[in-house]
């Protein structure tokens, strides 16, 4: 997998900053799987992962898989000047999506038409709040793989 150090624009993306928390998240990606963190002891999902569980300071983790299905509940049309990387792809939707198997879960991305569509590949004005959609993955490189979301 790849270190934060290593983060950067590629492929016209930026490239995740991994670490240990976080590892299992992305691997699961990389497999297409939608893991969230989930406290051992009191059982509570946590997102962004991380060692020690806010609600009961347990230590303990464990990984569920999701189905992967999610309502949109926030979304923004991103127009340039942005990023070099992603300037020829504006507009775009950036949307928080909220899980359906938990919706306190919440995890930002983009609607595309595929997982390996590009993130102008619907017209950003399309998407609203409500909308539901399900989870595709975008391979950036090798060894990682970015959760998108496609209409349902």
């Amino acid at each position: 997998m790849t270190d934060a150090a290593e983060a950067g624009p590629f492929d016209g993306m930026l490239k995740p900053a991994i670490d240990d928390d976080s590892r299992p998240f992305w691997e699961a990606c990389d497999r297409g799987e939608l893991r969230i963190q989930r406290c051992a002891a009191c059982g509570v999902r946590r997102m962004p992962p991380r060692p020690l569980c806010p609600h009961c300071r347990s230590f303990e983790t464990a990984w569920d898989v999701m189905s992967g299905r999610a309502t949109v509940w926030s979304v923004l049309v991103a127009h340039p000047p942005l990023l070099p990387a992603y300037g020829d792809q504006a507009p775009y939707n950036v949307v928080v999506v909220a899980l359906d198997d938990d919706p306190s879960i919440r995890l930002v991305g983009n609607v595309v038409a595929a997982g390996d569509a590009p993130l102008d590949s619907i017209d950003p004005h399309t998407v609203e709040i409500g909308d539901a959609v399900t989870v595709a993955f975008r391979r950036l490189a090798d060894d990682v793989a970015l959760p998108v979301w496609v209409p349902a």
